[in-house]
């Protein structure tokens, strides 16, 4: 049975230019964080920021993380992600984490002042890794029921999987490790997410296959039996 868009083309091209800006200036705004010349102690919450400051990036960062989710959003419009077992379990779990992530952005703004050994700030970082460990194994499964729907052809099928993996490998271990590290990782996870969202600024129903193995305009009619001869149809 065909599966029939439920969201128009221009909505998801809509969701897909949202998601496309703001992870480039999502990515923008981690080079910032890490040149910007430290104006409060390293062991404090807020670093390299002033609290000021770090409050109204926090605020961005929200609002980043909500057009980041409207890119998740949009893939799951576009049939890309098939119905598969492994769309329903991951599409879910990865739209929540990604409201997780944009709530904890907001909650860090409480701890501005705090020093990193802080139990607030405690608190804080253990909300961003398990979000981030979520986040990271949802789009991996999500990344996997795209390939296997086979609705999305050439490089944008692997964005949702590189995602994913990209959580994994570099960016756990970089926030791990280096202040500046963490901020070119995420940077470059930004960048994925606006490869995502260029993607679904192409959509075109003629390009994306409602169904893998069907015609990317629906079903053709059956070809006319040829008459035999001397006998007209």
């Amino acid at each position: 049975m065909k599966t029939q868009y439920q969201h128009p083309i221009l909505t998801i091209r809509a969701a897909g230019l949202v998601c496309f800006w703001t992870a480039v200036l999502g990515a923008a705004s981690g080079v910032f964080l890490a040149f910007v010349q430290p104006a409060v102690p390293e062991n404090q919450w807020s670093y390299p920021l002033n609290v000021t400051a770090f409050s109204a990036i926090q605020v961005w960062f929200a609002l980043q993380h909500v057009g980041l989710l409207l890119g998740l959003l949009a893939l799951s419009w576009t049939g890309a992600l098939g119905q598969s077992t492994l769309a329903r379990i991951g599409h879910p779990v990865a739209v929540a984490s990604m409201l997780g992530f944009a709530a904890t952005e907001l909650a860090a703004i409480t701890a501005a002042h705090d020093s990193q050994d802080s139990p607030l700030v405690g608190l804080l970082g253990a909300a961003y890794g398990v979000f981030s460990l979520l986040i990271g194994a949802a789009l991996v499964v999500e990344g996997i029921a795209v390939l296997k729907a086979k609705v999305w052809q050439g490089w944008q099928r692997w964005i949702p999987l590189a995602l994913g993996v990209w959580v994994f490998v570099p960016m756990l271990p970089a926030l791990a490790l280096s202040f500046v590290g963490a901020r070119f990782a995420i940077a470059g996870w930004m960048l994925l997410f606006a490869a995502l969202g260029w993607a679904l600024t192409r959509h075109s129903e003629g390009t994306m296959n409602p169904v893998a193995g069907t015609p990317d305009r629906g079903e053709h009619p059956l070809p006319k039996p040829t008459p035999e001869p001397g006998r007209t149809p």
